[in-house]
């Protein structure tokens, strides 16, 4: 009998949880549908809360080092306490709210490189946590950032790659405590002026703010010094405008300005 109960302060024979997602496909501002599946084990359980929260990679910059972590920034309790007898099945029907900041993963069916997403799944016992459940999350444009990013393209700039960094971004509403970086090779007609250019968005239910950073090229006296452009797209009138053009003007008008476009 000791031994059994020793057994079962370790978590053997305890309960497992599953989470089985309706669709793993969301957009910032939607929902993440599904049902959490907990099975009692060979003995009696008592539940403290089952809850779910979403989780990204974050790289994290100080003043003398630079690691990744990742970090969850969407929480949500579905259950409060309960009692789960052995062998007991119990399953939790969930509508998880994915936040408007959420970053991007997949852009025209393909998973951005650099990119992870994920919703986990937290069970509390006696003061245990088990985070033993991790499902795959793909978070997909909003029109108005769809069609930005479809402007880039048209222009001639390529993926790179995407990251999260933590902190924010000076002059930016921004309620996560971190942002999404989009990178893309510049078009041709800018190779010669820039690096690269680093696409933010900062998301609300009306409007997407989008901060544009050119890493620019240094030449023999000259240091290279990243640029920065700020706007604004309403959800309801993204489709209005021809952001090709639109870019196109803002980016040769910046790079002119500081003598690297003709």
């Amino acid at each position: 009998m000791v031994f059994k109960r020793l057994m079962q302060s370790m978590g053997v024979g305890g309960p497992s949880v599953e989470t089985v997602l309706a669709n793993p496909n969301c957009r910032p501002g939607g929902v993440l549908e599904g049902r959490v599946h907990v099975a009692g084990g060979d003995h009696a359980t008592d539940i403290e809360y089952v809850a779910l929260g979403l989780v990204t990679r974050v790289e994290v910059e100080s003043a003398d080092s630079e690691y990744e972590t990742t970090q969850e920034f969407a929480r949500q309790q579905v259950t409060g306490p309960f009692r789960l007898e052995a062998g007991q099945r119990y399953d939790i029907p969930f509508r998880f709210a994915v936040p408007w900041e959420t970053p991007l993963t997949d852009l025209y069916g393909h998973r951005l490189h650099g990119m992870t997403m994920g919703l986990r799944t937290e069970l509390e016992v006696a003061r245990a946590v088990d985070k033993g459940d991790l499902d795959a999350v793909s978070v997909h444009p909003l029109p108005a950032q769809e069609r930005l990013l479809e402007a880039l393209l048209r222009l001639g700039f390529r993926f790179a790659r995407a990251d999260v960094e933590r902190g924010h971004i000076y002059g930016v509403r921004q309620s996560l405590p971190f942002y999404q970086e989009i990178e893309f090779y510049p078009a041709p007609q800018y190779a010669g002026a820039i690096n690269q250019l680093e696409v933010t968005f900062v998301t609300d239910p009306h409007q997407v703010q989008v901060v544009l950073e050119m890493d620019k090229r240094g030449g023999l006296f000259t240091e290279g010094r990243d640029a920065f452009g700020r706007f604004t797209v309403d959800h309801a009138t993204a489709d209005r405008t021809d952001w090709a053009a639109q870019l196109d003007g803002w980016l040769r008008q910046s790079l002119q300005r500081r003598g690297l476009f003709s």
